[in-house]
């Protein structure tokens, strides 16, 4: 139909938690094996280092993501059971509530009055629309906190296993893991641009960079700690 066009989901489901999971996965584990190997530790201990921060890592971020979700929306579901209240206690003050909204976005007084009155007759839809106008959200479509929890666990885990694959083949060299947590940055940063709307290169170049940054700060402290211990 003409004039019909598509949105990006904006609305912090599993595809957000999957893009930071990995980047955070990435980030994480690539400063764990630069410092711990800026220190001079040996094979076994970078191995061991990086599977730990892999599990454990993981799991605080599906912690933190299911009770991110599951208190922004248990905080939203109890906006609207107020809402719904007072939908049902003062019907006339909720109408001329909604109507004063479209008011102070243009639409004419008769025009914004009708429409709130009419809207009021299907107290389902008037409920949807007062919580959309009021809150900011649909509730109809708030994101799953499982699959938020899941989707970042397996991300960050695989994100983490990145930098500590040529470890695990048997590969004793930080530039190599280094190299592969590198490229593997861009290409979050590229995949992040789904979410946003940039530029594929100019985000995975940002996100090489603020990755860069953390690997490089652990990186000094581990050969200065390690040079002293």
């Amino acid at each position: 139909m003409a004039g019909e066009h598509e949105h990006r989901d904006v609305s912090g489901g599993w595809l957000r938690a999957a893009v930071f999971g990995a980047t955070d996965g990435l980030v994480t584990n690539s400063s764990l094996i630069a410092g711990v190997g800026g220190g001079g530790g040996a094979h076994h201990t970078i191995v061991l280092t990086g599977m730990a921060g892999l599990v454990a890592g993981a799991f605080s971020m599906a912690t933190g993501e299911y009770i991110s979700v599951t208190t922004q929306n248990e905080a939203i579901h109890a906006e609207v059971a107020n809402e719904k209240a007072a939908l049902a206690q003062d019907p006339v003050g909720e109408i001329a509530e909604l109507a004063d909204t479209y008011i102070a976005r243009g639409v004419s007084p008769a025009t914004a009055k009708a429409f709130a009155t009419e809207l009021a007759a299907s107290p389902k839809d008037a409920l949807h629309v007062h919580v959309q106008e009021e809150l900011g959200v649909d509730a109809q479509k708030l994101p799953g906190a499982w699959t938020a929890a899941i989707s970042s666990f397996l991300s960050f885990s695989l994100g983490a296993l990145l930098p500590l694959l040529p470890y695990l083949l048997g590969l004793s060299s930080l530039p190599v893991a280094l190299a592969v947590s590198a490229i593997a940055l861009m290409a979050a940063g590229a995949l992040a641009a789904l979410l946003t709307g940039r530029s594929p290169i100019q985000s995975g170049l940002r996100q090489l960079l603020l990755g860069a940054l953390a690997v490089g700060a652990t990186y000094l402290i581990g050969h200065l700690l390690g040079a002293h211990v």
